[in-house]
């Protein structure tokens, strides 16, 4: 990212970079905030491939999949690289689509991803599936070499709950709370809800011992006569705009809004 952004005037990729950091920090954990840095970035610097991908994955997590699969387009044509492949398959889930998402699932592309990026495109296969009402097959979609495998990876334990919950939505709730307990054997870093979804089916209910403070305003929640503020735009919200392929950008969107929300 930043060997790209060398290509900008100096203060200008600095203002560039700013708004990228903001959307990498909060797209987490606040992604409509996220949205906004990626579409100061974008306003900057949209000749940039790693500011169409930013822009496409804050897209996406605002789950604006027109928007983010135009920008994912826009990124891989300026790279050639087809990694983004399965999010742009997602997208067309999100947008109403999962035959599309099959079909690019067949595509030349997916032989070129690495093994992360084929089981991810696996993962967006069944997920199309379940939306199809094709259970079965979602389940015979995630029964793989890596599936099977005793070796964790990245990756694994998403793997393992997709599997699991697809077992469950077909009825097979036995087999679906062994491989619950697989996956969260593989989450060393919590990105599943396999501990949760365990105690679910154990019939075990947590409680929120602070539901009401004693003003009687809810843990969540803020006092009425409070606004929202919103964080000042990183450094370069009135620079320059560099927008030399303006007409290229709204092409693209203009192709994802033709084509009109995600995973297992």
């Amino acid at each position: 990212m930043r060997q790209e952004l060398m290509s900008l005037p100096k203060t200008l990729a600095e203002d560039v970079s700013r708004n990228l950091v903001m959307v990498a920090r909060l797209i987490d954990e606040d992604p409509e905030q996220a949205y906004a840095y990626a579409r100061i970035a974008l306003r900057l610097a949209s000749r940039v491939a790693a500011v169409r991908e930013a822009a496409g994955f804050a897209a996406y997590a605002t789950q604006k999949y027109s928007e983010a699969l135009a920008e994912f387009r826009a990124a891989k044509r300026m790279t050639g690289s087809v990694e983004l492949w399965p999010v742009m398959a997602d997208c067309e889930r999100g947008l109403g689509r999962p035959e599309r998402a099959l079909a690019m699932a067949g595509e030349p592309e997916v032989q070129k991803l690495d093994k992360a990026g084929q089981v991810e495109m696996r993962l967006v296969a069944a997920g199309a599936r379940r939306d199809m009402d094709q259970l079965d097959a979602a389940i015979v979609t995630l029964q793989s070499s890596e599936l099977a495998s005793s070796a964790v990876h990245p990756w694994t334990a998403r793997l393992r709950y997709a599997y699991a919950d697809a077992l469950l939505a077909a009825g097979r709730e036995n087999e679906a709370r062994e491989w619950f307990g697989k996956a969260l054997e593989a989450d060393k870093d919590g990105s599943t809800d396999a501990s949760d979804r365990l105690a679910e089916m154990d019939g075990v209910e947590f409680v929120d011992a602070l539901d009401e403070d004693e003003d009687g305003v809810g843990a969540g929640e803020v006092d009425g006569d409070d606004e929202a503020v919103s964080p000042e735009p990183a450094a370069g919200a009135a620079a320059e705009d560099d927008r030399t392929d303006g007409d290229d950008r709204a092409d693209d969107r203009t192709d994802g809004e033709k084509d009109r929300t995600t995973e297992a």
